[in-house]
């Protein structure tokens, strides 16, 4: 396997956990940009730094709450005194099910701040360094919440409802200055610990051990269509793509 071509650019993932996260830090890495990845448990992230660092890229791995104003700047700030900021990809997902009547306040309060509030400081901070240069690509990550609330998705779907408006304002306003800003839908299961455990709950062990290769998302792939908007021609750009499997019933 080749090693990557470093480039004098940095890419940030905010949210970059065990499974979507990890594997677009994977991605932007192999394909030569300084990684700062950041999440609430920074040292978890060491064992997705070596593998990284062992293929030939190169990683900076950050504890970071995405809802303190301070800590955001100052993992931006980073990152661009590393190399000129290029591509900030916001991942976090907070999805949470209640009843309306069991969602707490303090269960609501916090989906948003993870989910929207922290969305917006990450859009904001990246913007802030990549327009001074007209040039960059600013991507969140949806789901199918931010387009319909289900039932028990209260907080969740509110979260997302405000993620997906903030970033189509944002698109609004920083496209004719240079920037690509892009909200994706992942509108699918995606292949995690969680989500097989909730399946089991659901249908059993059974079915969940006999699942197709491609019955669940991986998250290579959807690390594969941030790859390829990130590649778009400023004469094409999508602002909003949806992804789910083939046999996805939508």
């Amino acid at each position: 396997m080749s090693r990557p071509t470093p480039r004098n650019a940095t890419a940030t993932v905010v949210g970059a956990g065990d499974f979507i996260g990890g594997a677009i830090a994977r991605k932007f890495a192999a394909e030569g940009y300084t990684v700062y990845m950041g999440r609430r448990q920074g040292e978890l992230l060491e064992p997705l730094k070596a593998e990284i660092e062992a293929a030939g890229g190169r990683a900076v791995a950050r504890s970071l709450d995405a809802r303190d104003e301070d800590q955001v700047t100052a993992f931006f700030q980073a990152a661009e005194a590393e190399a000129p900021l290029e591509l900030s990809v916001f991942n976090i997902g907070a999805n949470v099910n209640f009843p309306l009547l069991d969602t707490t306040s303090r269960v609501f309060r916090k989906v948003w701040e993870m989910a929207c509030f922290a969305g917006f400081l990450s859009g904001r901070e990246a913007a802030r360094h990549m327009l001074p240069r007209g040039h960059g690509s600013v991507f969140f990550t949806g789901a199918t919440a931010g387009l319909r609330g289900g039932v028990g998705y209260a907080a969740f779907a509110a979260a997302k409802f405000g993620l997906r408006a903030m970033a189509q304002s944002a698109a609004r306003e920083l496209g004719p200055q240079g920037l690509h800003v892009a909200h994706l839908v992942i509108d699918a299961g995606v292949d995690t610990a969680w989500v097989r455990e909730r399946m089991r709950e659901r249908v059993g062990e059974e079915a969940v051990a006999n699942l197709k290769p491609d019955q669940l998302m991986r998250p290579e792939a959807v690390a594969e269509a941030y790859w390829a908007l990130h590649q778009q021609p400023r004469d094409a750009w999508t602002f909003e793509q949806e992804i789910r499997p083939f046999a996805e019933k939508w």
